[in-house]
């Protein structure tokens, strides 16, 4: 497939952004959700009859949110212009972060304006929810995208309805049926009704979260599943590293490692949020220009970090995993991480912010002994091969084989 079955305007406005040919997940997903044939060797599986449901995986980076919103807009588009209408939007994309709606408008607002359409309207919480409704009441967008509580405040107060509701999309699926935001995003599948499409997305699904997702209607519903391999990046695009470093020599060894290999641009993972400050600010007194963002964050200087790490001005970010959820930066060359649980999905989130559209990054694990035991589990169980690395001479290098970092009999 390319993007000659998309309109023209459509396909001119992705060339002149460098994007000429989909991407793996692309040619898999467009076809199905602009009721065409998969691709051949597609891994689709599931039935299509009744409304649409879809769920689809791929390794962040992948173009996911093009993958949903090209086909859709374009179907929008190319039905009746119901703008005089008040009964809400046709399309409606949740997503469970700000930054991540705040993303996903912007894609939103792109493909609009490249299929002369009016943009789209942001929901989330941390704006007055006057001003929205506002909005809303004087714009009629035919598109919005929001979290789920701000969302469901709104139809409760009887000011955003679901009513011409055409497609539901959950970006990032496996948090918004997790146990804290699945109550409300199984009210808001159950106020757009049995009529409207739901499409579903994720880099990654667990059994749990697939259950999860295939009950929030109550009721069985046939879904067509799409995955893609989200390994395949982890393995050949990313090259892993693991230095050894006992708890309270880590911010040491990250200042060392960052005035030694100067990358670009590094985002920096530790899964206390707490920590964040105490590591930026250690960083900076070393003259390492760093910013932090933390789940607890006021908005304006959260959004200050991304920008400048965004940009390049700021070209290193330190961040919590809650914080870090959604978070889509072209560029990072290397991702740090302070801190490794058992979890291998935990690890292929993290990872995934580098390596990306193709690109090739660097996974750094920065880990006491315990740590890298567990590393070497996550190894082995996402097939990747994760080299023992040290800093020697203000440079990176493998150490004796009889030396290994974190190595015990």
């Amino acid at each position: 497939m390319d993007f000659s079955v998309l309109a023209s305007p459509l396909a001119e406005a992705l060339a002149a952004r460098g994007i000429r040919k989909p991407s793996p997940v692309q040619s898999a997903v467009i076809p199905l959700l602009m009721e065409e044939t998969a691709p051949a060797g597609a891994a689709v599986t599931g039935a299509a009859a009744g409304p649409l449901r879809l769920l689809f995986t791929a390794p962040t980076g992948t173009g996911k949110t093009f993958a949903y919103l090209l086909p859709l807009l374009q179907r929008l588009a190319e039905g009746e212009d119901s703008g005089g209408r008040t009964r809400g939007p046709e399309l409606l994309v949740l997503a469970p972060t700000h930054e991540l709606c705040s993303q996903i408008k912007s894609e939103l607002d792109f493909v609009l304006r490249a299929l002369g359409m009016p943009p789209s309207q942001l929901l989330i919480g941390s704006v007055s929810p006057g001003r929205q409704i506002e909005a809303l009441k004087k714009n009629k967008p035919r598109a919005a995208a929001g979290n789920p509580a701000r969302v469901l405040q709104l139809v409760r107060m009887k000011k955003l309805s679901l009513g011409s509701l055409r497609f539901l999309v959950l970006d990032e699926g496996d948090r918004l049926v997790a146990e804290e935001l699945c109550p409300e995003t199984r009210e808001l599948v159950f106020l757009a009704g049995g009529n409207s499409g739901i499409i579903a997305c994720s880099a990654t699904m667990n059994g749990k979260s697939r259950d999860a997702l295939f009950g929030l209607e109550g009721e069985k519903r046939p879904w067509r599943i799409v995955e893609e391999d989200g390994l395949a990046v982890l393995q050949h695009n990313i090259e892993h590293w693991a230095f050894f470093a006992e708890d309270r020599k880590k911010p040491d060894l990250l200042k060392s490692f960052l005035a030694a290999v100067r990358p670009k641009k590094t985002l920096v993972f530790t899964s206390r949020g707490g920590d964040v400050g105490r590591i930026v600010s250690r960083l900076q007194y070393r003259r390492i220009a760093a910013g932090g963002i933390r789940g607890d964050m006021d908005k304006k200087a959260r959004k200050a970090a991304i920008d400048g790490f965004r940009k390049g001005t700021i070209p290193v970010l330190v961040a919590s995993d809650l914080a870090c959820r959604g978070l889509d930066v072209e560029g990072i060359s290397h991702v740090i991480s302070l801190d490794t649980g058992d979890n291998a999905e935990a690890y292929l989130h993290r990872a995934g912010r580098t390596g990306r559209a193709g690109r090739r990054g660097i996974m750094v694990t920065i880990g006491s002994e315990e740590e890298l035991r567990r590393l070497r589990r996550i190894e082995k169980k996402l097939k990747i091969i994760v080299y023992p690395k040290e800093l020697y001479g203000g440079r990176v290098t493998a150490p004796p084989v009889d030396e290994e970092p974190g190595k015990t009999d």
